[in-house]
């Protein structure tokens, strides 16, 4: 197969699809691998890197898309890259769908074969290729609320982690998976005081667990939230509804009784975020203040870590992507935990969660095979 690597071109956007050591796999596999000129340097892969790992090194995106069978991506495809997609072309990347009904009309315009990372299932039950950019966001949301904290940044100028006589930060996570799972440890290990609601009762046990009884945990339900978001003064949203939009558990009313220059950091933004008045932002301009409440929105948080990030996806991605590469869309068959992770085929959506957040019909991608 035919496999293209095209230089991500969303803002502040670094990761690259396919690492030099992911492309050197593909390459043993008996496949060709075209990489957009420039693609990894963001993430510290040069062009020669690639040309030692087997690849071609490919002058624009539309060649790019132009000559492959499969596209591999880290982020959805903005309307340039959509407007290239062909039918019967594969398409292998993060789409979060639910919240963008722009993207999702144009890859069914396109009627290539869209495949989400973040609606790809295991035997556990878990989201295997989302797990790695939760872990790195889980991280990277705590740090990033430390320093907006800082009065400089808009902030109440607290000192996340206190001193001596001084209490530290309050952080409240809502959600317990894995990025609730990373932000607590994390922001446990930076001194602070944690607090996890979490609605699954064996998870809860797990965190109080591995955490051994350092991050307070509580169910999360209405009461508990209007409870705890009075105290906090750094909330950081969690929560995931696997390829459905997020659902909004603070509202802005809840904003006028925070503690005025408290953060507010949304890690769903990607699934159209879990507070009512977050909007998107990114890594050159992060922030916003609502109500004396500051946001921090990014859409892509772990592109602050590219390198990181691109090696971590890749360790995740590679078994799927050589799958699909070694047999097309008949692996989707071979695998149902694969099959989870298609969201779009010639024209119709096949994952239930997109079809009820668009109000459209969802198909069966076996019924769409059956009819072509």
């Amino acid at each position: 197969m035919r496999v293209g690597v095209p230089r991500e071109i969303k803002k502040n956007e670094h990761r690259v699809g396919l690492t030099p050591t992911a492309v050197r796999e593909y390459v043993a596999h008996g496949h060709t691998v075209g990489v957009q000129t420039g693609a990894g340097l963001g993430a510290g892969f040069t062009d020669d890197d690639y040309i030692r790992a087997g690849a071609a090194i490919v002058a624009d995106a539309p060649t790019v898309f132009a000559t492959s069978d499969m596209i591999v991506k880290v982020k959805e495809p903005q309307k340039v890259e959509w407007e290239m997609l062909r039918e019967d072309q594969i398409l292998y990347t993060y789409l979060h769908l639910a919240p963008d009904p722009e993207q999702t009309k144009g890859l069914m315009a396109s009627k290539c074969a869209a495949i989400a990372y973040e609606t790809v299932t295991d035997a556990r039950g878990g989201l295997p290729l989302l797990a790695p950019m939760s872990e790195v966001a889980g991280r990277i949301a705590v740090f990033s609320a430390a320093e907006t904290l800082l009065k400089h940044n808009g902030g109440m100028g607290l000192l996340f982690c206190g001193v001596p006589g001084v209490a530290p930060a309050r952080v409240l996570v809502l959600g317990g998976g894995v990025v609730g799972l990373n932000a607590a440890r994390m922001a446990m290990g930076l001194g602070a005081e944690v607090v996890v609601l979490e609605r699954s009762i064996p998870r809860m046990a797990w965190i109080d667990e591995v955490t051994s009884g350092r991050v307070i945990t509580r169910y999360s339900s209405i009461g508990a939230i209007d409870e705890e978001v009075v105290k906090a003064d750094v909330v950081i949203g969690a929560v995931l509804v696997p390829g459905a939009e997020a659902p909004k558990l603070i509202k802005k009313a809840h904003l006028k009784r925070m503690k005025p220059g408290s953060v507010l950091v949304d890690v769903a933004i990607d699934q159209g975020g879990c507070f009512e008045t977050s909007h998107a932002t990114t890594h050159e301009d992060p922030t916003y203040t609502v109500d004396g409440v500051v946001h921090y929105c990014v859409a892509n948080m772990p592109g602050a870590a590219p390198r990181t990030s691109s090696e971590a996806l890749n360790n995740a991605t590679l078994p799927f992507g050589l799958a699909l590469a070694d047999h097309g869309l008949e692996a989707l068959r071979k695998d149902p935990h694969l099959a989870r992770g298609l969201n779009v085929l010639r024209g119709e959506i096949t994952y239930p969660a997109v079809a009820e957040a668009m109000g459209l019909a969802w198909s069966d991608p076996f019924g769409v095979w059956a009819r072509a």
